[in-house]
């Protein structure tokens, strides 16, 4: 097996260098502890008083917040270890990962292990602060095991604590690049079960509220992380470094827009302006807001005067550690104070509110219509963002061409940016408000995010674009976003991914798991759920589409008629499934749609069935559009081939051609000559004697 060098392991500096980069990681993981204590030691009785339960003991209201700031310090040093492996630093010809890269992967696994182990103390100790039982009791495993299923909380860090251990063993076997930005995936999926629960994820525009509270979780994760993995880096005197800076710097200047523009809004949502200066909730917000002022301001040092020294000689790093140092404490501080945050509770609201504040987020007071559809927007902050974005990066890109001369199909930038409407729409317009309360209307928007704004956007060739607007690393170059994308379009699993059948099966196949198999009606009510759901529709649906219409490289390459046969295959499963919803008696989720108390919305069934019709009506006409573009392509494809047989012909002056005719005058000549099938033979055979 390939193992990277560790040569450079075996010096002494690189030994002394790794230990006190052990122990800024250790101080800053106490930094954030004592901050977290103290913060919960103010405001804990408040606490106690407006949740009515008793004193669990010191051991819980302060060990509590303790464990989970070095459990959040231990979580964003093994997310940003792996960024810095698998977008910082190059890794070896081979594939291999370099030393700097093995490194980090082996610090992720460290730090996973004791994320893992902080969450499962975490478990018993969350059940002593909910049920206001002592920590010795709460670890009972009587108690333990009843109270799992009882304390949301609870089971979000046990669901934690399986990531981290997943993370951990993987990190531990990994050896070759290509997995190290999968890993960074697993790590940021540690972070979703604590995003999904506590003060974001109830009352009223709870939806708001956990969308950006996971965009705040992920974006301090990797500036955080990136943060502590490059202190690291620079210190041990990786290679890089300076290129490892300059990528670091871009990722926090977005990190910092996207915590503040987030941090903003869950706020606005949690507590009403008149509350900031006067609660101590209000209080410990603006303290973040100052801290994250302080931060930024520490960035604006990094990029003012350690890139430049960076720049002008890759191995003068003091300016980059003595500014990344002061840098990593506030961050500790930050997240300790993020902890006491999060064990202070907002202010009561001022009005009870209503059965589908609590469900959904907001009030539905209307049934959905046109005029609905086109004015009640809620924007989404997940979806809706991510269409904005797609289309800003589109614009970057093609004004990259633009500069360096190059041309681009206006058809392609149209269709692009008809997808990220089509997409913008589907699930920030009073479509995407409706479609968690009413079943037809979410069944409208998954058409349009399965079916019509994937066919959009694979016909916008991203791909392409990005690989012609970006320049490339070069031979000796560190590899950048082009080669990353590279790397991804010939990796092993994409080729699965793209295969026909595998492409058919999760886009088709989808749609009866989903509704047929029960997911849906047991899922209705999730947050989270109705995430995966819409990401799940997009990228099957993306996936699908790019095997059968891309315009942009893929792993493989089919034949037209392959594409032909791939698209009309799925038809008659599509038709079946929308016949199968209209003929269904059960209703999907009904316990949930009747308790939102919605006056207008009494028939049920018969909304389920109208979803039907409408899965099965609307969802033929991209498909006609997908059938469209393949007998063009297939058109344009024989043009091509056509074009280049005379350009041959041209170069050769048509030896082919002289070739194929020489083969049948030579046929001619036998014919006259009266030479059959048995006369050919014995010469040959006369021959060979």
């Amino acid at each position: 097996m390939a193992t990277p060098d560790l040569a450079q392991t075996q010096s002494p500096p690189q030994t002394s260098v790794r230990a006190s980069s052990t122990a800024i990681f250790v101080v800053c993981g106490l930094i954030a502890g004592m901050v977290a204590a103290l913060v919960v030691g103010f405001s804990a009785s408040q606490a106690l008083t407006l949740l009515g339960i008793p004193d669990p003991g010191a051991i819980t209201t302060y060990g509590l917040p303790a464990v989970r700031a070095v459990a959040e310090v231990a979580a964003v040093i093994a997310i940003g270890s792996l960024l810095l492996a698998a977008f910082f630093v190059p890794p070896q010809k081979s594939g291999v990962l370099d030393v700097d890269g093995y490194r980090a992967v082996r610090t992720a696994s460290h730090a996973a292990i004791v994320w893992a182990a902080c969450s499962l103390v975490l478990i018993p100790l969350t059940l002593s602060d909910t049920s206001g039982q002592p920590f010795s009791e709460a670890i009972k495993p009587a108690n333990l095991w009843s109270g799992l299923d009882q304390v949301e909380i609870a089971g979000a860090w046990r669901w934690t604590a399986v990531i981290a251990v997943v993370l951990a063993i993987l990190a531990r076997l990994t050896l070759r690049w290509w997995w190290t930005p999968l890993l960074l995936v697993v790590g940021l999926l540690g972070l979703m079960p604590l995003a999904l629960t506590g003060h974001s994820s109830s009352g009223g525009s709870h939806d708001i509220a956990t969308n950006s509270l996971i965009l705040h979780l992920v974006a301090a994760s990797l500036w955080a992380g990136g943060l502590f993995a490059l202190l690291a880096h620079a210190r041990r005197g990786g290679d890089h470094t300076d290129v490892a800076a300059q990528r670091f710097s871009t990722v926090a200047t977005i990190c910092f827009v996207v915590m503040g523009f987030s941090g903003v809004i869950n706020a606005i949502v949690r507590l009403p302006l008149d509350d900031l200066f006067t609660t101590t909730y209000g209080r410990l917000i603006v303290a973040k807001i100052v801290a994250l002022i302080v931060l930024g301001f520490f960035g604006w040092l990094q990029r003012s005067r350690a890139l430049p020294a960076l720049a002008e000689n890759p191995n003068s790093r003091s300016a980059l550690i003595r500014f990344a140092g002061g840098e990593g404490i506030i961050f500790a501080a930050t997240i300790g104070l993020a902890i006491g945050l999060g064990r202070t509770p907002p202010p009561p609201p001022t009005s009870i509110p209503t059965i589908p504040e609590v469900e959904l987020g907001y009030n539905l007071p209307d049934p959905p219509s046109f005029m609905a559809f086109v004015t009640e927007w809620r924007f989404d902050l997940m979806f809706g963002t991510a269409a904005i974005v797609a289309a800003v990066l589109y614009f970057l890109g093609l004004r990259k061409l633009s500069k360096r001369g190059d041309s681009w199909p206006v058809g392609r930038t149209i269709s692009w940016m008809i997808g990220c409407a089509v997409l913008l729409i589907a699930t920030s317009s009073g479509v995407g408000k409706y479609a968690t309360a009413v079943f037809s209307v979410h069944m409208a928007g998954h058409m349009a995010l399965s079916m019509l704004a994937p066919v959009l956007l694979v016909l916008g060739a991203p791909i392409t674009l990005a690989l012609r607007a970006l320049e490339p690393a070069g031979k000796d170059g560190v590899p950048g976003i082009r080669e990353w994308i590279l790397v991804a379009l010939h990796s092993p699993f994409s080729r699965f991914i793209t295969h026909p059948i595998v492409a058919a099966v999760l886009f088709v196949g989808g749609f009866y798991v989903l509704y047929l198999g029960g997911i849906y009606g047991a899922t209705v009510d999730s947050h989270s759920a109705h995430l995966l759901m819409n990401l799940h529709f997009i990228l099957s649906g993306y996936l699908f589409y790019w095997v059968a219409i891309g315009v942009d490289p893929s792993p493989r390459q089919l034949q037209p008629v392959t594409k032909l046969a791939m698209v009309f295959g799925s038809l008659p499963f599509h038709a079946f499934f929308g016949i199968a919803l209209m003929s269904t008696t059960t209703i999907m989720g009904g316990e949930f749609f009747r308790s939102l108390g919605l006056g207008w919305n009494d028939d049920l069934l018969g909304d389920q069935k109208l979803g039907g019709s409408i899965a099965w009506a609307t969802g033929e006409i991209p498909l006609m559009v997908v059938m469209l573009a393949l007998l063009v392509q297939w058109s344009r494809s024989d043009r091509k081939t056509a074009v280049r047989t005379d350009r041959a012909a041209e170069r050769d002056h048509d030896a082919d051609l002289a070739a194929h005719n020489a083969m049948f005058a030579e046929l001619a000549r036998r014919d006259r000559e009266g030479w059959g099938p048995r006369e050919k033979k014995s010469e040959d055979s006369s021959s060979a004697e």
